[in-house]
């Protein structure tokens, strides 16, 4: 018997980056170290939204998911001793992706790089932003143009780098079933290439080049031949677009290239050991399959429920990568998959649901209007609505938090305050600090940028026009402007943008029939409302500071209603200020306060400090999020009435609990709660 050549493993990743560019500059080389393949950087929230540290927007957000990014003295230190023309670098940037790469590229000229030979990828899919993860900063239409600017100016002077990763993986974490992935990210794909195509600045003979640095980055759920078959759909409907949209004849450039996190969403704070083969499970889902094998993977940590994975836990991640590569037998086969029945079968119903929903979104005009109609966000939360509701009846089970939740004490989490990475609250200090002596000294040895006003009123006058922004932003790079800067600059051209919520107009999901707990809980509220004179209990939902991730909030907010409430959401990226301002103005009877980003230690007790100045102390403050056990101690020790973290998945109940404290904070007697 021959022997076959094995292919290749994937590029390994780890999606890193947190506090500081000193600290994860040394966390990079010591990943790399170990044997990971490639960097995957992770940016804060201001660096990611276009604040700079010192922003009111960023406080308690700075460091916390990632790296603050706020000049080019930062991108330097960075990428300090990691030459960058050897790198294949992921950024995972979009609304400030220009300016990102324009640092990058400085910094690689800085080092003496070939810019041409650089490597790697922007994510650059704004589309995503207005329906999960909520950092964009400008219109959809100004947004599509940074993104068609990007992509020609990478095409003609980067053509090794990947400048836009249209990113489906977190439509999925808001709730997307395999066919609205595929549909949603299709559609982005489209309207991307057609603004590509139309803006005139790549030839035709060129779209080929363009469609060949597209890639993807998806999100593989625990189903895993469900998923598995969704990334032989995509590759199909991929090669079938390109080809008879845009004419693209050689088969290279049709390839489906994609990156691949595997599902948080699906990662439990309870028995959180669990997840180590839900994270198995899901990279099976994207390495099995040859002819669908994705190009780079990233795996979360065992811990992430709970909090900022420590580089232990990162390190497990990519191992479980690594035993897969070099101790199986996988990448020595040829697909598989192919000729069996079964996939064929379930392959061609995704391509077929895909395409229908694909030409619906077209008859609409397309993703961008149907991002501005609301269309999608709406399907989005109506589907994560759906998913809520059959876990909380049992249809769906998950291991050790609706089935099987018996366990033995877990010696992984037995002291919680070291089973996860805490950021030092006085990190953000010291970055403001930072920051404050570069806007300071930027002009001066070693460095004498020139005056960063000149380059700035360029990149507006460019922005007023019709010209690629690259330039201009890699002017602004080179002078020493900030993150803040840059973006505040085409702020005052393009303007904001709020994205539609997708909550007014989302389907009931579950039933308040006659004997169902979601209909003992609307009498609750219907009683609790009699009981204080109103008509409707009024309940406010808010997001305080960057953190972007609304899908809690949203089904929080849709059931609220579904039980009676009147429910004032006003989406995300709101200051405490404005949310007690909003509270008085709409004189709510409870606050509810969503945050996944780490910045609940300074947000909520701001809120709570605000509405007792206003003399409005029966207004209880209800907090939900990634908050790990001790900082929840110290919010209910400040006055907050209720935490819930993802272990606290009945929705229904969690809404009986908001009636139970509008009800002690305005003195009423406790309502009994059927058995």
């Amino acid at each position: 018997m021959t022997e076959r050549k094995k292919d290749r493993p994937w590029l390994m990743r780890t999606y890193a980056g947190h506090s500081t560019a000193e600290a994860s500059n040394e966390l990079y080389r010591r990943n790399l170290a170990k044997g990971q393949t490639g960097l995957s950087v992770a940016f804060d929230l201001p660096t990611q939204t276009g604040y700079d540290p010192d922003h009111v927007l960023a406080r308690g957000e700075v460091g916390r998911v990632g790296v603050p990014v706020a000049h080019l003295g930062d991108m330097r230190r960075l990428f300090q001793d990691i030459p960058l023309e050897q790198m294949n670098t992921s950024m995972t940037i979009n609304a400030t992706a220009m300016w990102l790469l324009a640092l990058y590229q400085v910094v690689a000229e800085e080092q003496g790089a070939d810019i041409s030979k650089l490597q790697g990828t922007t994510q650059n899919d704004i589309v995503k932003e207005y329906l999960s993860r909520g950092t964009h900063v400008f219109p959809p239409g100004p947004s599509l143009r940074l993104t068609t600017d990007l992509i020609a100016y990478t095409v003609t002077h980067m053509p090794k780098w990947n400048p836009i990763n249209i990113c489906s993986y977190h439509l999925q974490e808001a709730g997307a079933t395999p066919v609205q992935e595929i549909a949603y990210a299709m559609s982005t794909a489209i309207a991307v290439l057609d603004a590509v195509r139309d803006s005139g600045q790549v030839p035709q003979e060129r779209m080929g080049d363009v469609v060949g640095r597209i890639s993807f980055f998806v999100n593989a759920g625990v189903r895993f031949v469900e998923e598995m078959c969704k990334m032989r759909a995509f590759g199909r409907i991929w090669d079938r677009i390109t080809r008879e949209r845009y004419g693209i004849q050689d088969p290279k450039h049709r390839r489906f290239r994609y990156g691949v996190q595997v599902n948080s969403l699906g990662l439990t704070e309870a028995q959180p050991e669990n997840n180590v083969q839900r994270i198995v499970l899901e990279m099976l889902a994207v390495t099995l399959s040859k002819n669908a094998r994705a190009r780079a993977v990233q795996l979360p940590a065992w811990n992430e429920a709970l909090g900022l994975p420590r580089p232990w836990d990162q390190q497990w991640s990519l191992r479980i990568q690594q035993v897969l590569a070099y101790e199986s037998d996988l990448l020595e086969y040829d697909d598989i998959f192919d000729g069996s029945k079964v996939i064929e079968a379930k392959v061609d119903e995704l391509v077929e649901a895909a395409f229908a929903e694909i030409g619906h979104i077209q008859e609409m005009g397309g993703a961008l209007a149907a991002v501005e109609s609301g269309y999608l966000k709406s399907q989005l939360v109506a589907s994560h609505a759906e998913r809520r509701a059959r876990i909380e009846s049992g249809e769906e089970k998950i291991v050790g938090v609706n089935i099987f939740e018996t366990t033995e004490p877990n010696p992984l989490t037995a002291d919680l305050d070291t089973a996860i990475q805490t950021v030092d609250p006085a990190v953000e200090a010291r970055v403001v600090e930072s920051l404050r002596h570069w806007r300071d000294t930027r002009y001066q040895p070693p460095f004498n940028h020139p005056r960063p006003c000149k380059a700035l009123e360029r990149l507006k006058e460019a922005a007023k026009g019709t010209e690629n922004l690259m330039e201009a932003t890699l002017e602004c790079a080179r002078a020493g402007v900030t993150t803040g800067e840059w973006a505040g600059a085409l702020r005052e051209v393009f303007g904001e943008y709020r994205a539609p919520t997708g909550v007014s107009s989302a389907p009931v999901a579950v039933t308040a029939q006659e004997g169902t707990r979601l209909a003992e809980v609307r009498r609750r509220v219907e009683r609790t409302a009699r009981d204080l004179g109103v008509g409707k209990l009024r309940f406010l939902v808010g997001k305080p500071g960057l953190d972007g991730h609304s899908n809690g909030a949203e089904q929080i907010a849709v059931r609220a209603r579904d039980a009676g409430f009147e429910v004032v959401y006003q989406g995300i990226r709101l200051t405490p200020e404005q949310i007690v301002d909003a509270a008085l103005a709409e004189d709510v009877h409870a606050v509810g306060l969503s945050i996944l980003s780490g910045s609940h230690a300074q947000l909520v007790p701001d809120v709570l400090q605000r509405l007792r100045v206003a003399g409005a102390t029966d207004i209880p403050v209800i907090a939900g999020g990634i908050i790990p056990s001790g900082d929840a101690e110290q919010l209910r020790a400040a006055g907050v009435a209720a935490v819930f973290t993802p272990k606290d998945f009945d929705i229904t109940g969690i809404i009986g609990r908001i009636v139970d404290e509008i009800r002690k904070a305005n003195k009423l007697d406790p309502l009994e709660v059927p058995a």
